[in-house]
């Protein structure tokens, strides 16, 4: 079944941005009305002309910006946090009065947004993470104090070609960072120490990638598929399956338990929400 999204603009499309058209153009989306995209150099925006993409440089264009919003209902705002005020200012006299702009920025609030945008311009916050570019992300989603439910539906529908979304208050988006957004450096952080581990246990380092990265893949890829189970109780019965009484899985468990895992992460998501909080302020 097809996914039919309105005209859509990329400003910024960077690695995420990028992630996101990619979605656009998988054969199961159609976008009425195309696809515009914008990048700082010709080179870049060289490479993502296909698929019926216009994309544009403003090197080349100083207005590139303003003829992609041009008639696009959904805006997603791709650049570095401390471009995205003065980049809403730039296109905010040209965009639609039903625009629907989504910012990728880190630390920018709505209420900022909204305050450099129309009135009658609905803006949204969004947390996408890295493995969007395979298809497989999570994003936080959170409305502005303009929009609406049918514009929360609309950026809820183009972030969900690209994985599954979390609609969060906006108090709750920094905190969502430090769990689906820098999570993937979590578990790439796990991957390296047990691969580590296995090198110690004397494996090649081929063999110790094979084994520990495939576990991982397989591990994940059960727990996917363990539609039987509520989500929230799915990972802690697939670990007590794999955990005989008296075997040594159970003993290896242990020791990382009283090692204090369980508060290391606490601790550590802390810090990386406390991190957000001073970026938040310095912006």
């Amino acid at each position: 079944m097809a996914i039919t999204l309105p005209s859509t603009a990329i400003l910024g499309a960077g690695s995420m941005g990028g992630a996101i058209l990619s979605g656009l153009l998988r054969p199961d989306v159609v976008v009425d009305g195309g696809i515009r995209v914008t990048n700082r150099t010709e080179s870049k925006a060289v490479a993502l002309r296909h698929g019926g993409v216009t994309s544009l440089a403003t090197e080349i264009d100083p207005r590139a910006n303003a003829s992609a919003v041009a008639g696009a209902r959904l805006v997603l705002i791709g650049v570095k946090p401390h471009m995205v005020v003065d980049l809403l200012r730039e296109i905010g006299p040209v965009l639609d009065a039903d625009a629907v702009v989504v910012s990728l920025a880190a630390g920018v609030t709505t209420a900022t947004m909204e305050a450099a945008l129309p009135d009658s311009v609905s803006v949204l916050r969004s947390m996408p993470n890295t493995p969007s570019v395979v298809g497989l992300g999570v994003t936080g989603l959170s409305a502005g104090s303009r929009s609406s439910d049918d514009d929360l539906a609309l950026a809820r529908a183009l972030f969900e070609v690209v994985g599954d979304v979390v609609v969060v208050d906006e108090g709750r988006i920094d905190a969502l960072s430090t769990i689906s957004g820098s999570g993937p450096a979590y578990v790439f952080y796990l991957i390296e120490r047990l691969q580590e581990a296995a090198v110690g246990l004397g494996f090649t380092a081929s063999q110790a990638a094979t084994m520990v990265q495939g576990t991982f893949r397989g591990a994940s890829g059960l727990l996917a598929a363990s539609d039987l189970l509520p989500a929230d109780e799915a990972p802690a019965e697939l670990r007590r399956r794999v955990t005989s009484p008296g075997g040594t899985t159970e003993r290896a468990v242990a020791v990382l338990a009283e090692g204090g895992l369980t508060e290391l992460f606490d601790r550590a998501t802390a810090a990386a929400l406390e991190r957000n909080r001073e970026i938040a302020a310095q912006g």
